[in-house]
């Protein structure tokens, strides 16, 4: 446990770094001004929002990005953890320019469906499946599969997770009134913000992560009173929390529990799926669910998704039970971006290189940590990784937030650290709850810019 570090000094250097960045940044404050007229909050979404202000992105190439004021960084946030190819990936960009000039979209079956979707197949070991267009269209498909499947219309979930912007998931998503959230056996079914049905809000129930006999404790209760879920929908390892991976034995005995109560697992890949691994965390942790939503990287920066399961499941969208469409499924610009990624640049040797990336990253990280005597650790795995500012492992949600002091505490130091990174040409996604990512277009003098921007943090508050 590392020596506790002065609020005082916190607040301090961060007025500093706020006035750097404020310097540096004029533009992207004038275009963020500019947009007040039409984009609601100046941004295309609320996770664009940043404090001060968003930095506006120009362009990007490997693993670099320029913003509009022409500052050059080295690209951590690689789009919310989706660019792990690098930006403008000379493959990528071969295989979406020739598919563009055979034309865009038909709305009929073409271009490379069958080869991805056998990919994924191999990949993750599911048989059979379907695409969407995000992250969020595929856990609400998989929702309304595993519902379709059971005759059942509950859902249970780990408390703290986020599984997409869709009403049924939109539920103790844990930044919510901390009051209202009720105790650690039994929380309380509260929506993600207004506009979600309470009829739906009802549905839906949370359980703490690591810990497998509280699951199944909620689903005798559940079952009890006639709420017996349809399927348990998670991530094998929660990347809204920074990174919590699952305590040995933890994912297994959830696979045995759901199992034997007739409740089918979903892993939420959106995240994890290509980037933990070839074949994301299924593959990573050896556990393979029953239906599995992935996104993110499956479109190396086009917007894609997809659905993998069972035969069983399969067959509720074959009979006409389930009618799962969309317009832009299987989109052949996308899925020859898609193809490309995961035949010619995602293979076993880039995910080799990542790996030894990620090991001098957290080697570089740790020595920080021990010279400087922080009250940090980090975590890693596959492409993701993050420094997690706590004299405890993180393990849920509990132990990730244990109280608004604590929490306002470490998040305070996570914002001054963003400010040293993008002051210093290392991008980042802002907030405690993210982490960084790495891509194949990243090398060892990109991580190390990053340890460098850490060092000065350390040093400077410990100054």
């Amino acid at each position: 446990m590392g020596t506790p570090t002065n609020r005082e000094r916190i607040d301090e250097l961060t007025q500093i770094e706020i006035a750097k960045l404020l310097s540096n940044t004029r533009k992207s404050k004038e275009r963020w001004e500019q947009s007040a007229e039409f984009l609601v909050d100046c941004v295309a979404s609320s996770y664009q929002l940043m404090d001060p202000y968003p930095i506006s992105i120009e362009r990007g190439q490997g693993a670099k990005i320029w913003d509009v004021d022409g500052n050059e960084y080295h690209d951590f946030m690689n789009g919310f953890g989706a660019m792990i190819q690098g930006h403008a990936n000379p493959i990528i960009e071969k295989a979406v320019a020739e598919r563009f000039s055979l034309g865009t979209h038909f709305g009929a079956p073409s271009g490379d469906a069958a080869a991805v979707a056998s990919e994924l197949a191999r990949r993750f070991g599911l048989p059979k499946w379907r695409y969407t267009n995000s992250g969020s269209e595929s856990t609400m498909d998989a929702i309304r599969i595993a519902r379709a499947t059971t005759g059942r219309e509950a859902v249970l979930k780990i408390f703290g997770s986020y599984h997409g912007h869709h009403d049924a998931v939109m539920v103790d998503v844990g930044w919510i009134d901390q009051s209202k959230r009720g105790t650690r056996d039994r929380y309380a079914s509260v929506g993600y913000g207004e506009g979600i049905p309470q009829s739906t809000i009802e549905l839906t129930y949370a359980v703490p992560f690591n810990d497998a006999a509280a699951m199944e404790k909620r689903i005798h209760e559940l079952d009890a009173e006639g709420r017996k879920p349809a399927c348990v929908i998670m991530e094998a390892a929660m990347l809204n929390l920074g990174v919590v991976l699952p305590e040995p034995g933890y994912l297994e005995q959830v696979r045995e529990i759901t199992s034997r109560h007739g409740i089918l697992l979903i892993f939420d890949e959106v995240k994890t799926g290509l980037s933990l691994g070839p074949g994301g965390a299924t593959r990573a942790f050896g556990v393979t669910p029953d239906l599995l939503a992935v996104s993110k990287v499956l479109g190396a920066g086009l917007p894609a998704g997809a659905i993998g399961m069972t035969e069983e499941a399969a067959a509720r969208i074959s009979d006409g039970s389930v009618v799962q469409v969309g317009t832009y499924n299987g989109n052949p610009l996308v899925l020859a971006a898609a193809r490309a990624s995961l035949f010619e640049v995602l293979t076993e040797d880039a995910y080799e290189y990542i790996g030894k990336l990620r090991e001098r990253m957290v080697a570089g990280l740790d020595d920080v940590i021990a010279r400087y005597d922080l009250t940090a650790y980090t975590v890693a795995i596959g492409a993701k990784g993050c420094v997690a500012f706590s004299d405890t492992k993180v393990v849920d949600f509990e132990s990730f937030w244990v109280d608004q002091e604590h929490y306002d505490h470490t998040s305070a130091l996570t914002s001054l650290a963003w400010l040293f990174n993008v002051n210093r040409g290392v991008f980042t996604a802002p907030g405690r709850e993210e982490e960084w990512t790495l891509s194949v277009a990243h090398d060892e003098s990109t991580v190390d810019a990053y340890v460098s921007a850490f060092d000065a943090f350390a040093s400077a508050i410990r100054a």
